[in-house]
């Protein structure tokens, strides 16, 4: 008998000391022998999911074991292992409490796919858990969740997920087009002393029509003619901001032509400018 089929035939049976010490055999056949061992406790195979080499194929066979699922901290250290099969990951995610959701989410190994899964299931269950819970996700949660939280959350949560330094343009500007973001939360948007200067924020500030009109009418000069116009469009804006929109970009025309009227005389002044300082040499 070989030394590996001896240490095999070891690990189905093995106990104590000599149990540990074969947690971090290199053979994955020894591996999977420990797998049947009916002394490999929660602790024990917490130690043996703690390798980071494990292999794959030993993270698939626990994740198959009902038994070895019955305890949290397993299913979780599957999730959270580098080498976990992605179908695993997938199949387990949703049951990790709210916490290691944000962890796992905020995590720079994890990959987009069940990232997205992870903000997914954090969202979902935003509308049961109380106040607390709520603003510590709008301080310290990923862009996606702080950005539900401003579509959706109570106000003193609106404020502090604007604050959030992982929260984004993108996030913001989808969180104001929802239809279900009151009026009241667009203004504490518009009136934020960083988001309010983003141009993609002001423009889905303009063309939501619950925004307050003095905000609207100041954010016209900033807006593009193309954006202008665009909004301006039948059917984009209520009838009452889509005239004030028209004469935005009347003014704009009327400016462009002076300017252009104006460009002639400029430019023969820079000529004459540039002739004298030319003929100031050539006359010493």
């Amino acid at each position: 008998m070989s030394l590996l089929e001896q240490q095999r035939d070891r690990a189905r049976l093995a106990a104590g000391d000599e149990l540990k010490a074969l947690l971090y055999n290199p053979s994955a056949e020894v591996l999977y022998a420990l797998l049947d061992n009916p002394a490999l406790d929660e602790t024990l195979l917490g130690l043996l999911l703690s390798r980071k080499d494990l292999p794959a194929e030993i993270l698939e066979n626990v994740a198959g074991r009902k038994n070895f699922l019955k305890s949290y901290a397993v299913k979780r250290a599957l999730v959270f292992h580098a080498n976990s099969p992605r179908l695993v990951g997938l199949r387990l995610l949703r049951d990790l409490y709210l916490m290691d959701l944000v962890q796992f989410s905020l995590s720079p190994s994890v990959s987009a796919e069940l990232k997205r899964h992870a903000e997914e299931y954090i969202v979902a269950r935003l509308p049961q858990l109380p106040l607390g819970q709520r603003i510590t996700l709008a301080r310290r949660g990923p862009a996606r969740v702080a950005g539900a939280l401003i579509a959706t959350g109570h106000a003193q949560v609106l404020e502090i997920a604007l604050d959030n330094p992982r929260l984004t343009e993108a996030q913001v500007f989808e969180s104001l087009v929802a239809r279900q973001v009151a009026a009241s939360r667009r203004a504490t948007v518009a009136n934020h002393r960083k988001w309010s200067q983003q141009y993609n924020v002001r423009l889905a500030l303009v063309r939501n029509s619950s925004t307050p009109l003095a905000i609207v009418l100041s954010y016209l000069p900033q807006l593009t003619v193309v954006d202008l116009r665009e909004l301006a469009a039948p059917g984009i804006v209520p009838e009452n901001l889509r005239k004030y929109l028209l004469a935005e970009v009347h003014r704009r025309m009327v400016a462009s032509k002076r300017e252009a009227a104006a460009e002639p005389e400029s430019l023969r002044g820079e000529l004459l400018v540039s002739a004298k300082n030319q003929e100031g040499p050539e006359e010493e």
